[in-house]
């Protein structure tokens, strides 16, 4: 199949593209018929969308709204799969347990949160060595192969990128010690930290192996790696350098001997890793957080030509609910990000409750027909 060329005068001259065809093309910044469409909906969210009529019960997202990308997450990373959650503490509202990685974590149980860490077994080298190291390794039963190959049909049947998902090496490490055990060994015992991440490395590598072998090839990866809070990265860039940097590099590079592309969500302020992130060989920047401090205009600017970049939509504009706040976000946002054929909309996090229905219906329309070339 051709493809025009897209540019400001003439615009894109082609035919229109499947999903499939447009997420490839969106991550090597080569033309394409408009920005590609993704988001992440909180469960309750959705729920809520349910209720209301405006979804079906068991209807698909992907399909109800056209995304173009659908991702699937079969990996149970947790140390010991065959642990069974103990309940120490339970209220109306909230559940405190102890689970797989010796992590004790409070939960919500009236809607999703991030559970709030209370305490691990985990705190330093004897720890890693007595509870996780012996128990992680790579298995069949660890994977969930019906639900990869749900969804990849899914995705094939209706023409759309399909990414295997999962975590890499810094969100598998501070489930199981804490951010900060984890930060504070960065100092304090840099060879545990090391041992650490070329563990868990070495183990998604592997599990990926087993995999694909037996269920094919997704058509791109998708690695969650939130290193950033508010208006800064949990580490420096030199740390970043030493500790999660190789293990970056051989986890994409494993990816790229197998010609897939790499996207790379991190929420938080990471804006000074983005160099060594791109070194590493990331194809894919999301979810470009408003509110942590990052700017997917200066992002843009300054990475635009090496990096496709999905997200950076204040959600906060989108809970508002106001149509003329939303039309002034994504006239300031899409006619420039688009430029270099080479982004995604989604909001920069994902759609909560407060978001109405025909609010994000409107975003999505609205930033679709800005999107076009």
């Amino acid at each position: 199949m051709e493809y025009g060329p897209a540019g400001a005068s003439g615009g894109y001259h082609g035919a229109v593209m499947t999903g499939r065809e447009r997420i490839a093309r969106i991550l090597k910044r080569q033309p394409v018929d408009r920005i590609g469409l993704f988001e992440h909906l909180w469960g309750d969210t959705h729920k809520a969308w349910v209720a209301e009529g405006k979804l079906k019960p068991d209807e698909n997202i992907a399909d109800h709204f056209g995304f173009d990308l659908e991702i699937m997450w079969p990996f149970n990373g947790v140390a010991n799969p065959d642990h069974v959650d103990v309940v120490l503490a339970e209220d109306e509202r909230t559940i405190t347990a102890r689970d797989g990685n010796g992590a004790v974590l409070k939960r919500h149980k009236l809607h999703d949160t991030t559970p709030e860490h209370i305490d691990f077994l985990v705190k330093d080298r004897s720890g890693w060595d007595e509870h996780i190291r012996p128990y992680l390794k790579a298995e069949r039963r660890r994977i969930n192969f019906e639900g990869y190959r749900a969804t990849r049909d899914h995705a094939a049947r209706r023409n759309n990128f399909f990414c295997w998902s999962g975590i890499n090496v810094f969100e598998q490490m501070h489930p199981v010690c804490g951010h900060m055990a984890m930060l504070e060994g960065m100092i304090e015992d840099p060879d545990w930290i090391h041992e650490m991440v070329s563990t868990y490395a070495d183990w998604t590598i592997a599990m990926m192996e087993i995999l694909f072998a037996e269920e094919g090839k997704p058509d791109g990866v998708w690695f969650y790696e939130d290193m950033g809070f508010k208006h800064k990265p949990f580490m420096s860039p030199a740390m970043y350098r030493e500790f999660i940097f190789p293990a970056h590099q051989k986890t994409i590079a494993y990816v790229k001997s197998l010609g897939l592309p790499v996207i790379m969500h991190s929420c938080g302020f990471v804006e000074p890793l983005l160099p060594g992130m791109v070194e590493a060989g990331i194809d894919c920047l999301q979810v470009i957080e408003v509110k942590a401090g990052m700017d997917l205009l200066r992002i843009y600017r300054e990475f635009g030509d090496r990096l496709s970049l999905m997200g950076g939509i204040d959600v906060r504009v989108l809970y508002s609910n106001d149509a003329r706040v939303i039309e002034a976000e994504l006239l300031a946002k899409i006619p420039v990000v688009k430029g270099r054929n080479g982004y995604v909309l989604h909001s920069d996090h994902s759609i909560p409750t407060t978001v109405k229905y025909d609010s994000y219906r409107r975003f999505v329309d609205r930033a679709l027909e800005l999107g076009r070339y």
